[in-house]
């Protein structure tokens, strides 16, 4: 079965984050992805807050950029996490947008390279090891977590170039892939992130994230293009999707059909009401995917 989620998109200012948990969890929605987008909001602080909130709602980080925090910090944050809300933080990372990371010194020069080193080191310290490693990006002595998780949580990957796509099915547990993408790009991301399990020999699990743009409601097909206009994504056919529920369920299937095992709805930037936003796509929508 398709897992159906929203983003709550941190253009919304930190205080709206209250009633759209409490809408998401009593409706029943089944996800809801935060985003670290700099200069906005802090993804550890809003996932923390809305795991609280709730008791049952599983939370999505998509995603903290590696390149932001030294990497013992972030194992540090996420093992908190999972040890004070066991199995409902979905755990994603990735390289960051460039421009933001260079505006704060931290853009490395080869960004897979980054990754690859995070990926083992978060890892590594995830299952209790203490680590030592000297590599270009990451740099540890003998760091071991004092409070490890249970259970290491599942890292996640989000990527969109062909060689991140493969690093994510070698190294992470899932991907997720952002609203660019159509069904024909889902298949091509699922294609790349199994060529990396199969150099991997993996065999395990791999969910694959994608991220839809949606809309509902009086003006959604304007509201649509106005969000594809305003990402640059006009030209990219049958992205995104305006109308009632049927037609936003057609559209998951077809996201589905392709690959994505969770397709997670992202509201336009003038959304008039998140909340019921967040209501019909539990209420309405949910019925209508298998």
């Amino acid at each position: 079965m398709t897992t159906l989620g929203v983003v709550f998109r941190p253009q919304l200012p930190p205080e709206r984050l209250r009633g759209v948990v409490v809408a998401a969890e009593e409706s029943g929605l089944e996800e809801l992805w935060l985003w670290e987008d700099c200069f906005f909001e802090s993804g550890i602080a809003t996932t923390a807050a809305a795991l609280a909130w709730t008791s049952r709602l599983r939370v999505g980080i998509g995603i903290l950029p590696l390149p932001l925090r030294n990497v013992a910090m972030t194992a540090m944050e996420a093992a908190t996490l999972e040890r004070l809300f066991p199995g409902r933080m979905i755990f994603g990372v990735g390289h960051g947008a460039q421009e933001w990371m260079g505006q704060v010194g931290v853009r490395p020069d080869s960004p897979l390279t980054s990754m690859r080193e995070h990926l083992v080191a978060l890892k590594d310290l995830f299952t209790g090891e203490r680590v030592t490693t000297a590599g270009r990006y990451v740099r540890l002595e003998n760091v071991g977590l004092d409070w490890p998780p249970a259970a290491p949580p599942r890292i996640y990957v989000g990527a969109t170039r062909p060689r991140s796509l493969r690093l994510s099915g070698e190294l992470a547990d899932g991907t997720v892939i952002d609203q660019a993408n159509n069904a024909d790009a889902v298949r091509r991301a699922r294609a790349l992130i199994d060529e990396g399990r199969d150099a991997a020999g993996r065999t395990d699990p791999h969910p694959l994230v994608v991220y839809l743009h949606a809309a509902t409601g009086p003006g959604a097909a304007e509201r649509l293009r106005g969000e594809l206009a305003a990402w640059g994504q006009e030209a990219v056919p049958d992205l995104g999707v305006a109308g009632d529920a049927a037609a936003v369920a057609e559209a998951i299937g077809k996201l589905a059909d392709a690959g994505a095992d969770s397709v997670i709805l992202t509201h336009t930037a003038d959304e008039p009401d998140i909340e019921s936003f967040v209501r019909f796509t539990a209420e309405q929508v949910r019925p209508l995917v298998g």
